[in-house]
């Protein structure tokens, strides 16, 4: 299932800064636009890959896992 997400992105002086809106606390800043949302996807990638295996670990031994759809 491919996922999609909003980058909110801007200009600022000789930096482009930008934000995931779907997850806190995913934001990067780089010298262009391209560097930008290269770097918002891996930061993106590494922040749901590490919130997957948080869950697992507090779940404990007996769990299941369940599809959401919106």
């Amino acid at each position: 299932m491919n996922s999609l997400y909003t980058a909110v992105i801007k200009q600022e002086d000789d930096w482009w800064i930008g934000w995931v809106e779907e997850v806190p606390g995913v934001n990067c800043q780089e010298k262009s636009r391209e560097e930008l949302m290269e770097t918002l996807k891996v930061t993106l990638e590494e922040a749901l890959e590490f919130n997957r295996q948080d869950a697992i670990k507090a779940a404990g031994s007996q769990y299941y896992e369940e599809q959401i759809a919106l």
